[in-house]
């Protein structure tokens, strides 16, 4: 994280610069978290899990960086309520000079983007248009979350499936837009 490739990625470990210094120069209690492609019902419509359900609905195509070789730790929704939930009532401590922590939040088991594809194929019945790209520049080939502090600290442990997550989303897609 010392050198960022992008400018999204810059804007996140200057935000964790800024809070550690701000928890450190106030003593207030900061825990940061980094969320991994979180997904699911009422999810943000700009997220890849929305946008390519949407356009495989409709019958447009899905565009894939890195011809679909992108592989990305997606992170149901449900697992991050309860770690959440959990973290809200536990203030970090006196950790490296300031009561701060930062946690990666995700599944632990990043997926191809070729295979999300495939699930939603599945979930919704009908075959997606592929458009292989090229990899984008700034981008990475791969996110994963290590979440083995938060494992210690927490005893969390990501427990849906992206086929069981995928499967839930798609159900909700469904009611929500009447397909």
């Amino acid at each position: 994280t010392d050198h960022p490739v992008s400018l999204y990625a810059a804007t996140k470990k200057a935000n964790e610069l800024i809070a550690h210094s701000y928890s450190h120069l106030y003593r207030l209690p900061v825990t940061g978290l980094r969320f991994f492609t979180i997904y699911g019902p009422w999810g943000r419509p700009d997220m890849a899990i929305f946008m390519f359900t949407k356009a495989i609905v409709e019958g447009t195509p899905i565009r894939l960086f890195n011809h679909g070789r992108m592989r990305r730790d997606f992170t149901y929704i449900g697992d991050v309520t309860r770690v959440v939930s959990h973290l809200v009532d536990h203030a970090p401590g006196e950790g490296a000079g300031a009561p701060a922590r930062i946690y990666n939040v995700g599944n632990n088991h990043p997926e191809e983007l070729t295979h999300v594809v495939a699930v939603l194929e599945r979930e919704l019945g009908r075959a997606a248009v592929r458009e292989m790209l090229p990899m984008q520049p700034g981008d990475v080939t791969e996110t994963f979350a290590d979440v083995a502090e938060l494992m210690r600290d927490t005893g969390f442990t990501p427990q849906t499936s992206i086929e069981d997550g995928l499967a839930d989303f798609v159900a909700w897609y469904r009611d929500h837009y009447r397909i």
